[in-house]
């Protein structure tokens, strides 16, 4: 998994968008991986405000006696209205900043859950299962044609082999080749070029020769598989 993909993964975990497969994927790191776990505090930081674990850190008393002490300052005459009672009034300035302070926060993280939705939450997803019916990795399928796997559990790869990830929307057509790996790890799969990703279609890893099939075709043992749904 890169470095962007463990970020965005740490931040949906804090705001609780992750869901299944990614949830158990992000606890499990959260236990093992020491830098995926320093990304969840950060974040958690960040959204403090709305993370419900992050401990609360009251407004130090020496901020409010500085703000009295600047609202108490001499002003120009022209500036002088009735309204000076409440340009004098420390808690009118209290609640009206906390409100414009909170109304800002409000905005600015809800566009960008928005925003970070439409990007990071997939479209479809596909939960591969070995043959003892067990979830072994999942694949996304984003709105903008972008496709990852994920896998869930380490994979023995023997040195003189390789993982090929397959998918498969047309029988007419056959089994495509989308990824070729040397060990079991998160990766963008190569589906620029074939059509978007859509319900019931087919996706498997097979065990091939180092260099991939010599076939264009699935010639190992099929390792696990599984077909795409539309995500809730």
């Amino acid at each position: 998994m890169s470095p962007e993909e463990m970020d965005r993964l740490a931040a949906e975990h804090v705001l609780g968008l992750l869901e299944g497969a990614e949830v158990e994927l992000a606890m499990r790191l959260v236990e093992r991986d020491r830098d995926f776990a320093g990304l969840v505090a950060a974040w958690q930081e960040r959204f403090g405000e709305f993370d419900a674990t992050t401990p609360a850190e009251p407004v130090a008393d020496g901020l409010w006696r500085r703000i009295e002490r600047g609202l108490r300052a001499p002003r120009p005459a022209a500036r002088q209205s009735r309204s000076a009672g409440l340009w004098d009034s420390l808690a009118f300035w209290r609640t009206t900043g906390m409100a414009t302070a909170i109304a800002t926060l409000v905005l600015a993280v809800a566009a960008g859950l928005l925003w970070q939705q439409r990007v990071t939450t997939p479209v479809f997803v596909a939960v591969l299962v070995t043959d003892a019916n067990r979830p072994a990795a999942v694949v996304n399928a984003f709105a903008d044609g972008r496709t990852e796997l994920i896998p869930l559990d380490a994979i023995a790869v023997p040195p003189d082999r390789a993982l090929e990830i397959w998918t498969l929307w047309d029988r007419a057509r056959g089994p495509v080749s989308v990824g070729l790996l040397d060990q079991a790890r998160s990766v963008r799969l190569r589906v620029e070029d074939l059509p978007r990703t859509r319900p019931d279609q087919l996706f498997e890893i097979t065990l091939e020769p180092r260099t991939g099939s010599p076939t264009g075709r699935p010639t190992g043992p099929i390792l696990m598989k599984g077909n795409a749904a539309r995500a809730l």
